[in-house]
């Protein structure tokens, strides 16, 4: 009977040893109940790894999205400190995971979930010609996404009117139009975006339309051509007005 219980303890200690092998992430601030630490841009995430091992102290290693993370010396030693500062877009869904290096199985991680609101702010002067393209493009990057809305002369542009076309794919918003009118296009621009959780942000565009103008080419060759053709033409002209001076 001594013998089966001394047999069933040791079992018992060796269980435990095993599950007190363990690396432990924490974090400020604290992971959510959806496993995601919340943050907003230019904050500080301050991430702490500890490892508990039976076998005594254990070297640690962080990545970040799969990258290996270059820790100073002495902070990898059974507790590894890593501090995210400031915290940026690229930081949204990135994964950060700390392992025992001799046992990467022990390991535990976690993932940032970064909210921000697109970069618009000030006033942009563009002109551009008569029957030009013009383009106007704005920052839409955000999380969680917002809604762009473009007005011109403080009025919501009706898109159907004026040739308009706007598109966004999530990272730049575009309002386009492939003939310009002066009557039609010229005026203040406004790109607005609505995000469910941050300040509405914009940016101001003053657009001025100007005359249609003649562009030579560049090409030497094609230039001369262009210019001895007018010379020609301009002389045939004074030609045909002295013949009509003459005939009177």
């Amino acid at each position: 009977m001594g013998v089966m219980w001394t047999g069933a303890l040791t079992h018992l200690v060796l269980l435990l040893s095993f599950r007190a092998e363990a690396v432990i992430v924490e974090s400020n601030p604290a992971v959510d109940n959806g496993g995601f630490i919340q943050t907003r841009l230019d904050q500080i995430v301050s991430l702490s790894c500890s490892a508990a091992s039976a076998g005594g102290e254990g070297e640690l290693q962080w990545f970040r999205n799969g990258m290996l993370v270059d820790l100073k010396e002495g902070n990898y030693i059974s507790q590894s400190l890593l501090c995210v500062s400031p915290v940026t877009r690229e930081d949204n869904g990135a994964i950060f995971r700390c392992q025992l290096k001799n046992n990467a199985a022990l390991n535990g991680s976690v993932q940032l979930e970064v909210t921000y609101a697109p970069d618009l702010s000030g006033k942009e002067e563009q002109s551009v010609e008569e029957k030009s393209t013009l383009t106007l493009s704005c920052d839409s990057r955000a999380n969680p996404p917002v809604t762009m809305v473009w007005s011109r002369d403080g009025q919501v542009l009706d898109l159907s009117e004026g040739h308009f076309t706007a598109t966004n794919d999530g990272v730049t918003a575009r309002l386009s139009v492939h003939s310009v009118k002066r009557e039609l296009h010229q005026g203040e621009y406004t790109c607005t975006a609505t995000s469910p959780v941050e300040p509405k942000k914009t940016k101001n565009f003053q657009v001025t339309v100007t005359d249609k103008t003649i562009k030579f080419p560049r090409d030497p060759m094609i230039a001369g051509i262009v210019v001895i053709a007018c010379t020609v033409v301009l002389a045939v002209l004074a030609r045909w007005e002295k013949i009509v001076k003459c005939c009177k």
